[in-house]
């Protein structure tokens, strides 16, 4: 259970094959941060996507480093960084483009509220 309330790193295509299908068959709302290690913005909102993992252990977070894993960038057209994708079902159901902390959490608790 450990594994649920922290972001997956992946750093290999079949890694990230492994996890991303582990957490599309258990149903979870799925938040894809696309980041880069140049990326300024990206290290600065980093902390914040791990305290929402925490916020929110419902939720599969997965943090994709562009240069390691371009093809699931491109897959995702992923343009800009930070990007961060939400999958239900396996279907995107938001992007958005950019460190913004309020947007994110907002589109993750519209899909995935905290019931407890």
């Amino acid at each position: 259970m450990a594994e649920e309330a922290q972001v997956i790193a992946c750093h290999t295509v079949q890694e990230w094959n492994e996890k991303f299908q582990k957490a599309k068959d258990s149903g979870k709302l799925i938040v894809i941060d696309f980041t880069a290690s140049w990326c300024g913005p990206c290290r600065v909102i980093t902390p914040y996507v791990s305290e929402l993992a925490k916020k929110f252990p419902h939720v599969a977070f997965f943090k994709v480093d562009v240069d390691d894993l371009k093809d699931v960038a491109e897959e995702y057209k992923v343009e800009a960084m930070p990007s961060f994708v939400i999958l239900k079902e396996g279907q995107e159901v938001e992007r958005i483009v950019g460190a913004r902390k309020d947007e994110l959490l907002h589109k993750i608790a519209v899909h995935a509220p905290i019931t407890a």
